[in-house]
């Protein structure tokens, strides 16, 4: 089931509300562009990095902290925006007392992206299969991380050392039920569409 415009997308243990402002599907998978709100102190699961992906992220409002390859940059103005490259490691959070708003787009592979993350793992968030943190314990993750290695890769332990773990680690994984891809989650139903906010000039112009 494909992403469609406007659809909203949750994940309660990371504080995380995504509404979609252009899937995948209308730009032949080149990217797709999300507006991304979070609660105070809400934050993406885990430093990772995207093997293929490019990444930008421009602030509407609030105030949000990313890490990138070690270097800390805080976005506190409308229009501000950072660009992560494939392949370095990121992270960022609220870093505010009030709910922020940035638009994160994503640049190849877009289509994996929209299935990993507003599927498989925002439906694991929403069924209590996560840590507190947002990341699928140890199992789920096992045969999550081997099916969208593409997509995202935590940086935590060493990539050399999941592939290993997860590898001994899969086919018990599967044989107890867990599903690195769970078609469950690929076809749930959004929780509801939302209207799309006007976006200022000095956001719109990163993501024309």
């Amino acid at each position: 089931m494909t992403v469609e415009v406007g659809e909203v997308y949750e994940n309660p243990r990371c504080g995380e509300r995504v509404v979609i402002r252009t899937p995948s599907s209308h730009t032949g998978g080149a990217r797709t562009v999300m507006d991304v709100y979070a609660k105070p102190g809400g934050a993406v699961s885990g430093e990772h990095l995207h093997p293929v992906s490019e990444e930008r992220f421009t602030l509407v409002r609030g105030k949000v902290a990313f890490l990138i390859g070690g270097r800390q940059v805080i976005l506190d103005e409308p229009g501000q925006s950072v660009l992560i490259q494939p392949g370095i490691k990121h992270r960022w959070w609220n870093c505010s007392g009030e709910e922020s708003f940035h638009i994160c787009e994503v640049r190849k592979n877009s289509d994996r992206f929209e299935q990993l993350v507003l599927r498989q793992l925002f439906g694991l968030a929403q069924d209590g299969r996560t840590t507190a943190e947002g990341m699928p314990k140890l199992l789920q993750q096992a045969v999550t991380t081997l099916e969208f290695g593409d997509v995202v890769r935590f940086t935590s332990p060493p990539w050399a050392l999941q592939r290993a773990l997860f590898t001994v680690l899969a086919p018990v994984a599967r044989m107890l039920g867990h599903k690195g891809c769970d078609p469950e989650y690929m076809n749930r139903k959004p929780s509801e569409t939302a209207e799309l906010e006007t976006l200022p000039e000095e956001v719109a112009r990163w993501h024309a």
